[in-house]
């Protein structure tokens, strides 16, 4: 078990609908990364942008954008998460992969479909929520709207961070801001946002606001606007004494998703 957890958050530009040049780009800005880290988070969709278009843009469960995780995760003794389009069994899905050093990986498929956006048309939902373990860390992936339903995001197995990837847009930044520091408090957990930036292929505005909240809702990381990368260290003590401290997560509701 590690105390500490180094992350790295990359908050970029994407190219739209084009997943070698973002495989590309996201090769230099990991390659750039300065000291040891222990994952890498990037955004929704980071190879391709948040595209409806999945009859062309889709890869197998095994394709080429997975196995470039596998390959920078070998290379950089580093876990990396982050969503891609995917065609399984007939149907598409924005899953996110979380590979782990060694190549294994595993998947969450996002629950909450952007109806606004029509993802719901394209995209099947998944139905389990995924809690990994890594390195001593209860992890809980999510993705983008998922961060609007509290319920799916409820700390009942007492995990340690959630992280949420994201092409959420300019207009309704202050709810990334302010429901990314909520899921911190309520959950007691550090709470993980990576956001791109830039205009995508439907002329949508990205501004970012990528950031990183502790258990009392705290921003531990720098605040950008443009193209960065940041590694914020993750702490195991400042969980455990606040968790005992306060005692908030012994009064959570009891419920059942069904």
């Amino acid at each position: 078990m590690k105390n500490n957890l180094k992350i790295t958050i990359i908050q970029s530009e994407l190219h739209w609908e084009n997943a070698s040049a973002n495989r590309s780009m996201f090769s230099q800005k990991i390659q750039q990364i300065e000291g040891e880290t222990d994952l890498i988070v990037l955004p929704e969709m980071f190879s391709t942008g948040f595209s409806m278009n999945a009859k062309k843009l889709a890869e197998e469960n095994n394709g080429e954008t997975l196995n470039w995780m596998i390959s920078e995760a070998k290379k950089h003794n580093t876990a990396i998460t982050g969503s891609v389009i995917i065609s399984d069994k007939n149907h598409f899905y924005n899953r996110l992969f979380f590979v782990f050093p060694d190549g294994s990986f595993q998947k969450y498929d996002k629950k909450h479909t952007f109806t606004l956006a029509k993802e719901n048309d394209v995209y099947t939902e998944g139905n389990d929520r995924l809690i990994l373990d890594y390195k001593g860390w209860k992890i809980c992936p999510l993705i983008c709207y998922d961060l609007r339903f509290p319920v799916w995001a409820r700390n009942t197995e007492d995990y340690d961070f959630l992280i949420y990837v994201a092409n959420w847009p300019k207009t309704r930044t202050l709810a990334w801001d302010i429901l990314l520091r909520a899921r911190a408090i309520e959950n007691m957990a550090y709470c993980v946002g990576v956001n791109r930036v830039g205009f995508d292929g439907n002329d949508h505005e990205y501004v970012g606001h990528s950031a990183v909240y502790d258990v009392l809702g705290q921003q531990i990381s720098a605040s950008s606007f443009g193209e960065f990368s940041q590694t914020v260290t993750l702490e195991k003590e400042h969980i455990k004494s606040n968790r005992e401290h306060l005692q908030f997560l012994n009064d959570r509701d009891s419920f059942t998703l069904t």
